[in-house]
């Protein structure tokens, strides 16, 4: 479905993306330099900028191909930098 059919605009964005087991460093080159970090659970949350939905899409297909399963795929909002005190006086 194209972006014109639907009448919606995909922007890029951050993802945050959790599978079942670990996946170290070393594989962070292969997931377009994301972050990795392996939670508690035994999960790992792989995290960071997705241009756009294809590389949302190439991104999916590499974890089906290592066999990791999927927990969860979560569009996250970018940190807003923080705002000034200003002194009521």
């Amino acid at each position: 479905m194209s972006d014109m059919s639907t009448g919606h605009r995909y922007d890029a964005g951050r993802y945050e993306i959790r599978v079942k087991g670990r996946l170290d460093s070393r594989w962070t080159a292969w997931f377009d330099d994301m972050t990795l970090t392996d939670e508690s659970d035994g999960t790992t949350r792989i995290h960071g900028p997705v241009i756009d939905q294809a590389a949302l899409h190439g991104l999916l297909k590499k974890l089906r191909d290592i066999g990791l399963p999927l927990i969860s795929v979560t569009q996250v909002r970018p940190d807003r930098p923080a705002l000034p005190l200003i002194d009521p006086r």
